[in-house]
């Protein structure tokens, strides 16, 4: 067996935030991690699609970011994105 190489190997305090709301359109399950590892952007994880993003205020404005990453409509995607807007710094 060969000796494993590690790029990196962290341990870091973390804040998660664990929501759930109802949308127009369909229910949001995210768990919201913030951490100083992606420079000051969260980890925004969906629960129920099995789907995460690093994501940051600059992500937000990004069009077709969340449809993309998550798999939404336009629909969905707003309601996330005004979520998204009040909750990451």
């Amino acid at each position: 067996m060969t000796e494993r190489f590690y790029l990196y190997d962290d341990t870091e305090q973390t804040k998660t935030r664990f929501v759930s709301f109802m949308g127009e359109n369909q229910r949001y399950d995210l768990a919201i991690t913030q951490t100083e590892r992606y420079y000051g952007k969260s980890l925004v994880l969906d629960l129920q699609g099995s789907r995460f993003a690093i994501i940051g205020r600059d992500d937000l404005d990004e069009p077709g970011y969340l449809e993309s990453v998550y798999k939404l409509t336009e629909e969905e995607a707003a309601e996330l994105r005004e979520f998204l807007s009040e909750t990451i710094l």
